[in-house]
Formats: C-alpha cells, structure tokens, sequence
C-alpha cells in the first residue's frame, strides 16, 4: 500500500481505457503525461522559527486553457499524488464538457496544527510563488478548494492575486470556491456533495441496471453509508437523506457510527461540531474506522481520501454500489476483486466532477462581471404574470396563489447553478453509460468514462492541427 503510486493507477486505467480507441501512440502519451510541473520550497516563519513548507502545483493538460483543479493541505501530499489529481481533473473537465485543462496543487502540512494567522501566511507565500512562476491567473490556472481548504482560504488567494494584479479586469477569476461576497456563487459548497446525489440517482432511475443488481428503481427506501464526513461527505449524506434513501452508516478517520434505522444527517453534524468526533452519538452504534466501509448497505460513498479500499479490505465490502465521491478510493487491485462480486461503481472522474462544473459557474460570473439570474429575474416573473392574468381572464377561472408563486418565480443564482449541475450531470451519466452500452469490449464503468474523456481530448488535440 504504501508505495504504490496513484498517478501509476491512474495511467494503468488510461491504459486499459485507451485500448477501446484508435489513436496514435503519440498522441496518447501526450494526453497521459503532465505538462509542467511546479515543485517548490519555500521558507515561513511560524512561531517564530522559520519552516520551509513543500508544495507543488501541477498543469496536467494544455489542450484547453485555463487549467482547473483544487489546492489541498495534508500530510499525504507529494508529486504523484498531485500529479494523478491533476491527470484525474484533465479526465473530469472533458467528461462534462467543461473547457478546461486539468490541474491540482498541494501542499504538505497538517492545517490543524496551525493557527489561521499562520495559515494565511503560508497560503499567501505559496500564492505568490504561483503568480512569480505564471501559475495561477484567470486565463492560465484557476485553483480551488479541496480537502483541507475552503472558502477562507481561497479569499486569501483571491487577495494575494488582486495585490499583484491591481489593474486586472478579470482578476476574480484567478481563483474559485471564493465567499460569495467575493465573487463566488451560489451552491458551490455543496456542489461536489450535491453532483455525487445526481449522479447515483440517475443510475438508481435506470430499471435496467436495478435489475441485474436486484434493487429496486429509485432511492426510495435504499440504504446508504459514507466514508468521510467533510464537506462532500455531509452533503451527500443530507441530499441522500432528503430524497428519502435511509443513511445507516458514517465513517470517519477516528470512528463509525452506524443505525439501521437510520442517522440524523444535521444532528449528527451539530454532535461533530459541539464533541470534535462522530463517536458515541446519541443513538448509534460505535464502529472502528475501517468497519464503516464493511457494513451491509445498498450505497456506498467513499467521500474522504484515495485507496482506502483495496485488496485487504475489497472481500469484505457488502455494497451493491458504490458511488466515488472521493478521488482514487479504490485500488486498481481492489477493484478488480469489487467487480468480480457484480458491484456497480461509478468512478471518480465522473461522480465528483460537481465540483468543477460549479466553478465553471463560477468562473463564467467572475468573467461576466453579473450575478445569474439579475438581468432576467423580473422579466420572467412579470411577464409569467402577465400570461396568467390573461388565462384567468379568459377563461374565468383563478390560480390559486401557492400555484401562482411557484409558476411565476424566476429563476435565483442557486436554482440556476442547481439546475445546470443537474443537467450537466445527467447527461455526462448516459454518455458514460451510452458508450459502456455500445461497446461489448467495455466491462465496468470507469474504462467507459476514461474512453469518453480520452475521445473528447483526442479530437480537440486533432482539431488543433497539433497531430497529423
């Protein structure tokens, strides 16, 4: 476990995945490797010593500028690990047709062990080595948060930025995952959580594939348990909720809880925030970490960190899906032995790819300089006014007011970033699945997403006159 090398996962899929495609060698080898690399080290004075942090950004793919991908800080981070998240962004942006070329960045620290005044020093220190190097800007790379980072810190990236680039129009959209109030949009905190929920519900709509997992169609009534309960994991697990499926089971770095009645989303988080940990919650099971992905579900979200279930761990998954929240949770070798047991999984580069499709959003807004919804807002609702006082008058007969607001209301930012997910989301899902369909040599999921993806760069690579 320990050295197996995520970005050597992540080409042995692309490998497997370009089998299925006729394209030159070379043009595949271009797709497959990183572009630029940025490795660095760099002094900061904590508490009065002077640390020197390790951090890397990495360009994955230039077939499409600007690059996209998060910053994350822990102690895991490293080259390969970057450069694989970098790859699997690449993947994700061309999945759902959003025009970016993939990136990541990290940096390794454990961000609990410092203050937020110490943080912020380091963050702005790592931005600046990213502006001296022209890699980060609105039209070259555009970061944004991942585990270990959020909003706060991608103000302090945004501030950084805007400093060294006070006459820059587009400024704002140097980063992603900003405050609202700092141009970032609505929806994007739950945006991954809430891209995971769309994709697994399209999949549970499929009869077709219900059948053959003997489930019933729909998430009605199904059981759920995630891994990680951060943001991406509590999202999930509260859309899940909402829509009526029954969340057993979460797991996290330091315990389980589990309920076969079912847990309370929000005061299972309210417990997290009043107690540090989600042990001994109130009318739960304790579980240790690693039991949590082995209890008995219909749904299971690997929602924190790469490879956590692998070939010691795959035999004892009693999923019959698994939806990858998460990036790289499971081992080629895992799952190999998951597939063997006929259990579906939705991979990675499709499932949380909401994340990126809202920071398109995000992007979009920051370079219009306009929020959604302000310039057609009114216009709808009146003119939808208009249209039901002309029916109401011609035929006598009256909406009642509940019906009334629902048909005139315009359209808010969040019910058009929700709605534009939702679609983008959709429509990825039966591409994937479209392909996996067709093509008889195709047998799971992620070799179909990998082949859509690697199709769709391919050609813009071709249309860019690059390869003969």
């Amino acid at each position: 476990m320990a050295n197996l090398s995520f970005f050597k996962s992540v080409s042995d899929y692309f490998d497997n995945a370009a089998q299925h495609l006729k394209y030159p060698k070379g043009l595949l080898d271009q797709i497959k490797v990183p572009n630029s690399v940025l490795s660095l080290r760099f002094p900061v004075k904590i508490a009065g010593k002077i640390e020197i942090i390790e951090a890397y950004r990495v360009q994955h793919s230039h077939h499409k500028v600007p690059c996209k991908g998060g910053i994350r800080y822990a102690m895991g981070v490293n080259q390969d690990e970057v450069t694989a998240l970098a790859a699997l962004m690449t993947l994700k942006c061309a999945i759902v047709d959003v025009p970016f070329g993939g990136a990541k960045g990290g940096i390794r620290i454990d961000a609990r062990k410092y203050t937020d005044q110490q943080l912020q020093r380091i963050t702005r220190r790592y931005t600046t080595e990213l502006i001296k190097k022209k890699f980060i800007g609105p039209g070259i790379d555009v970061p944004a948060p991942d585990y270990g980072t959020g909003a706060k810190e991608m103000a302090w990236i945004l501030d950084t930025y805007t400093t060294f680039n006070p006459d820059q129009i587009d400024a704002y959209g140097c980063v992603t995952g900003k405050p609202v109030n700092l141009g970032g949009i609505r929806g994007r905190t739950e945006a991954t959580g809430l891209g995971v929920f769309y994709g697994i519900r399209e999949f549970c709509d499929q009869a077709e594939d219900m059948k053959a997992l003997k489930l019933n169609t729909g998430l009605e009534g199904k059981t759920v348990v995630v891994q990680g309960f951060g943001n991406v994991g509590y999202w999930s697990a509260k859309f899940f909720q909402n829509a009526g499926a029954i969340v057993v089971g979460i797991a996290e770095y330091d315990g389980a809880v589990y309920n076969p009645k079912g847990l309370d989303i929000d005061a299972l988080s309210k417990h997290v925030k009043a107690s540090g940990s989600i042990t001994n919650f109130a009318g739960s099971k304790s579980l240790p970490s690693n039991a949590g992905l082995e209890i008995e579900c219909d749904i299971l979200i690997p929602a924190a960190i790469e490879s956590v279930i692998h070939k010691e761990n795959a035999k004892n998954i009693k999923a019959k899906i698994i939806g990858e929240a998460a990036n790289g949770p499971i081992t080629p070798a895992g799952e190999k032995i998951l597939l063997k047991k006929k259990i579906a999984i939705l991979p990675d580069t499709f499932l949380n790819a909401g994340g990126v499709t809202v920071s398109y959003f995000e992007w979009l807004k920051n370079l219009s300089h306009v929020r959604f919804g302000r310039m057609d807002k009114r216009f709808y609702e009146n003119s939808t006014s208009l249209m039901l006082d002309t029916v109401e008058r011609i035929t006598d007969k009256k909406v009642n007011k509940r019906d009334r607001k629902q048909i005139v209301k315009g359209a808010d930012e969040i019910d058009l970033v929700y709605s534009g997910l939702e679609e983008t989301m959709i429509n990825a899902f039966h591409e994937i699945r479209e392909t996996y369909k067709r093509k008889k040599t195709i047998s799971d999921l992620r070799t179909a997403a990998f082949v859509v993806s690697i199709d769709k760069i391919a050609k813009s690579y071709l249309s860019l006159g690059i390869f003969p």
